[in-house]
């Protein structure tokens, strides 16, 4: 295992906060700015997959692709910051997290909690630990921070694209 400077972890720390703020506001608040523009939807589907309203496979897909690209991060700095756990662990962490986001959606009726979205949220971090396992064996100690520029690279691009939505 290699060593990571002191620096490259707070950047790390750093970047997924941002990453983590930006998760908790796209689930919980769908990037709304004041609380009462939220829509009020306490619906829980429990049937994997299952669409009650048929609006279009594309939808669906791109939803389930969706739900999946936003949790990779998550298993990658899962991998980043505890590489010993086992990856059941990770997974189940994964999960976890997934699991409270649908939860909270319920129980603050601020979204249909899916059972679609914690699978499609938990493929997302299995597929984001092993990324980073294969980035970490291929760029060794580089690894962090290939991570760390892409993330960044990511979140200005995302503020960027928030500031401008809410200009318009």
């Amino acid at each position: 295992m290699f060593e990571v400077s002191k620096k490259q972890k707070n950047m790390a720390f750093i970047v997924f906060g941002i990453y983590f703020f930006l998760l908790i506001w796209l689930i919980l608040f769908k990037f709304e700015i004041h609380i009462s523009k939220l829509d009020t939807i306490r619906s829980i589907n429990f049937i994997p997959f299952h669409y009650a309203n048929e609006i279009g496979i594309n939808f669906h897909l791109k939803e389930v692709i969706y739900n999946v690209l936003v949790f990779v991060p998550l298993g990658v700095y899962i991998q980043f910051f505890k590489p010993q756990w086992s990856f059941l662990v990770k997974t189940l962490l994964a999960f976890c997290i997934s699991f409270i986001f649908e939860s909270l959606q319920y129980i603050f009726a601020i979204g249909a909690s899916d059972i679609t979205d914690i699978i499609d949220n938990t493929l997302g971090g299995i597929i984001g630990v092993l990324l980073a396992k294969i980035l970490g064996k291929i760029c060794k100690e580089k690894s962090i921070t290939i991570i760390n520029v892409i993330g960044l690279i990511i979140e200005v691009i995302a503020f960027a694209l928030f500031i401008v939505l809410f200009i318009l």
